[in-house]
């Protein structure tokens, strides 16, 4: 969703891209950069998720509030958190998709 939010910025600036310069793009881009700690965030579950050992309480906790401390806008502040703040503010589905994570976060 943040993906297609920022291919939309992109595209109405530059013009179209296929999904192959997309995949570049995201890669090697400055726009696109904010958006490594997402990925970095899902590499990280997924390296746990498929570790030999099992996944502690800690663990869980630590992704958790990885997480929350991520989706966590800011307008004034660096990097990831503005430019979350700015998705938030310019698409309705990141807002949707948000409030889900926010309340999935909440439950016990």
């Amino acid at each position: 969703m943040l993906l297609d939010t920022e291919r939309i910025t992109y595209e109405q600036v530059r013009g179209r891209v296929s999904s192959g310069e997309l995949l570049k793009l995201v890669i090697e881009h400055e726009q696109f950069a904010w958006l490594h700690r997402i990925s970095e965030l899902v590499v990280q579950i997924d390296e746990m998720l498929q570790a030999d050992k099992p996944i502690s309480l800690d663990d869980i906790q630590n992704v958790i509030a990885n997480v929350r401390t991520l989706l966590t806008p800011q307008e004034a502040g660096n990097g990831f958190a503005r430019k979350y703040y700015a998705a938030l503010q310019r698409e309705p589905n990141v807002v949707l998709a948000h409030a889900q994570v926010t309340e999935l976060l909440a439950s016990k």
